[in-house]
Parts: structure tokens; C-alpha cells; sequence
């Protein structure tokens, strides 16, 4: 066999073990990540592409732990939770959740409906946000969310325009390497609202509840699997690949908006007008249509996403039927869950907050909550009794004793920093 054919077996083989971990990576740079992302190239320049490398090995770790817990227990984390843990732990959990992930919902709708006025400015953002919502709603009740999923995911290739950009401008590149691999901290407000977003919007709650019920739907249709190390290590290698496409595009959204926006003078991203100037070096006046096209995609993607992890949560927590497979007459619950969670998402409009805001700050409060939830997956991937013999190694739990650390200092400091 030529080394060129054994090469195109191995690529092949790589991308038939992407799955859950592919759909979870890929949302994860929702309207939110885009936001969070370009907030923080603008404010600080290149000073947080060390954020890309350093969080990378975090993320993998806690959506790997996800996954095992789903693949050896057969439930999510809430249904883990519910059957092994006391009923208080189960409360923490949907209090601490639910806020952030219906904020984030309702903060991607609005910048949908945001970049929708961008292209055709005279419709009014509320009248595509509803409309994206009314399509969404429909989609989920009608549509298989995995054949949804594999049309989006070519949207969100609009996303890569940002791996372009830093190429065709001028980029100091010593700036670059210094910001990617020697951290520079400043202890003031804006940089740790920035730096608890940029962790809040990467390991982010809802991608936890997702990866293990997607494990859990995986398993079903897979009838009679096998739990072996064969199927752990290619859950790993499909987590692997989707987290690393999350940290590329995230490491270049930062790097453009440093690039063209913190260069430009622009360090406060207040509208998505502002925040589609990143891609005009690329696109010029065809940057606003590029813009919309990606943050559109990746809000189709990412929102069934968010509305399911709390359709899950809810589903496992009140003994409801569950899946996405179902039809909707089959799980009346699960899917009014996620259709209440769109409505009250839709309903962030009455607020008046713009959607940049909204959708850093939806990532800045994940940021404060995750560590209590990271934290209860550490305990459940360390119980012998759950998990038998996939209990976390002292790698794993390093790892994910690093990113509660991590996390919580940092949220710390903030929370300080703030009052």
C-alpha cells in the first residue's frame, strides 16, 4: 500500500469516528463565541490568543468525562445525578444551569434577528427573531435534528473566513507569538469579564448536559454495544476532533478581531455592525452578508442544542420520555420544554439589551457557574459504584481538577473585581 492511500484511509477513518463530539464542538462556537470572541480580540488586541491553547486540554478532559458518564451509565448527567446522588445536588444543578442557558438561547435569537436587519434592514430584528424562532420550533417538532445538524454544520464553514484574514492583512507576528504562548494578566475588571467569558463561552454547562445524552442517544440506536476501550477511545478521538475545531476558529476569531477592529481603534463591540467590520478586509461590503450567513448557522445549530441539554435535564429529572428521535405526540414534555425555553429566550427582545452584550455576558455567567457543575461530574466520573472500571485516571482528574481551579479563581477574582 503507497504511503498517499494509506494516508487517505487514516484521514478517512478519523472522520468516521466524529459524532457527538463534532455536533457538540462545532455549536460551541455559537453567536455567543462569536461575540465573546471578537469582544475580547477588540478590547485586548492579541493579548488572549493564549486562551485557545490553554483551554483546549480543559475542554477535552470535562467533555470526555461527560461522555464516559453517559456511555457506562447509560444516562445523562441530571439522570446519573437523580438516581445516585441526594435530591439537593439535583436542585443545585437545574438552578445554576437553567439561568445561563436560557440567557444564552435568547441572546443568540436576538443577534440572529440582529444580522437578519443587517441584510435587510427594513424588517425589524424582532420580526426574524421570531421567525427564526417559529423555524426552529418547527424543525425540532418535524425534523430529525441530526439531518438539520449535517446541513448547518456547511453554514458554519462560513466561520473559517476568519482563519483567512490575518493572512491578507498586516499582522505583527511576533505580537502573535508572544500573545499565544506567553500569558500577560491584568488584574483589572474588563480583562477578567473578558477572560471569564472566554472560559464561559469554551466550557460552557450546556455542552456537559449534551455530550452525555448524546452518548446515552448513540448507545440506543447502537443496540447490543459493547462497552470496551475500542469504543472509549473512539468517543476520545471524536471529542478530540470537534473541540479542536472549536479552539482553531475561536484562536482566529480573536486573532482577526485583534487584527482588524483593536488596530481600527474599535475596542468596544457594542453591535453586530461593529463586530462584522473583523470580516471586511476579506469580504469588503459583502462582510455584512458573510457575518450573518455565520452567525446565523451557527445559531441554527447551537440553539436546538441549548434547548435540548435543558429538554434533557428537565426529561431525566421528572421521569419524562426523551430524545430526539421521538416524535412529539411520543415526548410531549421533552419537546415543550425546549419550546418554553425558545418562547423565554425570544422574550430577552422586551428587555432591551443589546445582543452583544447579552451574549458576552450570558457567556461571563456561565463562567461563574460552571465550576459548581464541574465540580459534580468530578465526583460522579471518580464513583467506582457508577462507572466500574472507567473511573478517571490521575491524568483526568488533574485535568479536571486544574479547570475547577481555573475557573473558579478566575470567577473569583471577577466577582472581587465587580463589588
Amino acid at each position: 500500500m503507497s504511503k498517499g492511500s494509506s494516508l487517505t484511509k487514516k484521514i478517512k477513518l478519523f472522520f468516521s469516528k466524529l459524532g457527538p463530539g463534532l455536533v457538540t464542538g462545532a455549536s460551541d462556537d455559537d453567536p455567543s463565541g462569536i461575540a465573546t470572541y471578537t469582544q475580547a480580540g477588540a478590547k485586548f488586541g492579541t493579548n488572549l490568543l493564549w486562551t485557545a491553547i490553554v483551554t483546549y486540554p480543559l475542554m477535552v478532559n470535562i467533555q470526555e468525562m461527560c461522555a464516559r458518564v453517559g456511555i457506562i451509565t447509560g444516562k445523562g448527567i441530571t439522570g446519573t445525578i437523580k438516581s445516585s446522588y441526594p435530591k439537593s445536588i439535583l436542585y443545585i444543578l437545574v438552578l445554576a444551569s437553567f439561568p445561563a442557558i436560557t440567557l444564552n438561547i435568547g441572546a443568540d435569537i436576538a443577534a440572529m434577528g440582529a444580522v437578519g436587519n443587517l441584510i435587510i434592514p427594513q424588517v425589524a430584528p424582532f420580526v426574524f427573531s421570531i421567525f427564526f424562532t417559529l423555524l426552529l420550533i418547527f424543525g425540532i417538532i418535524y425534523w430529525s435534528y441530526t439531518a438539520i445538524a449535517k446541513i448547518l454544520k456547511w453554514l458554519c464553514l462560513v466561520l473559517f473566513c476568519y482563519l483567512i484574514i490575518p493572512f491578507t492583512t498586516k499582522t505583527n507576528w511576533l505580537d502573535v507569538i508572544q500573545g499565544t504562548f506567553i500569558p500577560q494578566f491584568k488584574f483589572e475588571k474588563e480583562y477578567f469579564i473578558a477572560l471569564v467569558g472566554i472560559l464561559g463561552t469554551t466550557i460552557s454547562p450546556y455542552l456537559f448536559f449534551w455530550q452525555a445524552n448524546m452518548e446515552v442517544e448513540e448507545k440506543k440506536h447502537r443496540k447490543h454495544i459493547i462497552v470496551d476501550k475500542k469504543l472509549i477511545s473512539d468517543m476520545q478521538t471524536d471529542i478530540k476532533g470537534g473541540m479542536l475545531l472549536t479552539n482553531v476558529v475561536f484562536y482566529f476569531i480573536i486573532l482577526t478581531s485583534g487584527t482588524v477592529l483593536f488596530k481600527a481603534g474599535i475596542t468596544d463591540v457594542e453591535t453586530v455592525e461593529q463586530a462584522a467590520q473583523a470580516l471586511k478586509p476579506l469580504a469588503g461590503e459583502m462582510a455584512y452578508a458573510l457575518f450573518a450567513l455565520g452567525v446565523i448557522g451557527t445559531g441554527l445549530l447551537a440553539i436546538p442544542v441549548l434547548a435540548g441539554s435543558l429538554s434533557y435535564m428537565f426529561a431525566e429529572a421528572f421521569d419524562w420520555e426523551e430524545g430526539l428521535d421521538k416524535k412529539f405526540s411520543e415526548a410531549k414534555g421533552f419537546y415543550f420544554t425546549m419550546v418554553i425555553s425558545m418562547l423565554l429566550g425570544l422574550a430577552i427582545h422586551l428587555t432591551g439589551v443589546s445582543p452583544v452584550k447579552a451574549l458576552y455576558y450570558s457567556a461571563v455567567l456561565y463562567g461563574i457557574t460552571a465550576p459548581v457543575l464541574i465540580g459534580i461530574i468530578l465526583h460522579i466520573a471518580n464513583n467506582k459504584k457508577l462507572m466500574k472500571h472507567y473511573v478517571n485516571t490521575k491524568k483526568q482528574n488533574f485535568f479536571g481538577f486544574t479547570t475547577l481551579l481555573v475557573m473558579a479563581a478566575c470567577s473569583g477574582i471577577l466577582l472581587y473585581l465587580l463589588f
